[in-house]
């Protein structure tokens, strides 16, 4: 599939997350879906990273959008969702360990088929990661139209990041 482009309706894909739990700051919770269907009504920011824990998606990426949530917020999100190609638990497990507790949603796209779906894949099987691997990128979808997107063509994050997002909405 050619990659997602401004304008274009969210396809129907189905993720995991593990809900926010206050009580389960050492365990993971049970996995539930999340269906793109239900971000209908709503402006949700969206950001893809290649890998959970990993030193750009953990030190830099996943920290912006913690930090300028409630500018987010101000400017009319509704929510915002980090996925990356993992599993529900190993998303958890990354949101409680940088505290990010329910102001992003970690979702689980674990056999890629969100980033599939609108191109948003890559094969870093070179670098042990894996054949099919979310590129480092952010959109914004209102009622389910997409108004932004920021692909990375470089290593680091500038147009997938919360600022290039806030500037955009």
């Amino acid at each position: 599939m050619a990659q997602i482009q401004v304008g274009d309706t969210l396809p129907l894909v189905t993720l995991k997350y593990c809900p926010y739990d206050p009580e389960l700051s050492k365990a993971c919770g049970i996995p539930q879906t999340l269906s793109t269907d239900s971000f209908k009504g709503k402006k949700v920011v969206i950001f893809g990273v290649p890998g959970a824990f990993t030193p750009t998606c953990n030190n830099n990426h996943l920290p912006e959008y913690k930090e300028k949530y409630d500018e987010l917020a101000k400017k009319g999100v509704d929510q915002v969702v980090c996925i990356s190609t993992a599993d529900a638990f190993v998303m958890d497990a990354w949101g409680k360990w940088t505290e990010v507790s329910d102001k992003v949603i970690m979702a689980a796209d674990g056999n890629g088929d969100f980033v599939k779906a609108t191109g948003l894949w890559q094969d870093l099987t070179k670098v042990g990661m894996g054949a099919v691997r979310s590129k480092r990128f952010a959109m914004v979808v209102d009622d389910l139209k997409v108004t932004y997107i920021g692909v990375e063509t470089q290593f680091g994050v500038s147009v997938s990041g919360a600022t290039a997002v806030l500037a955009k909405l």
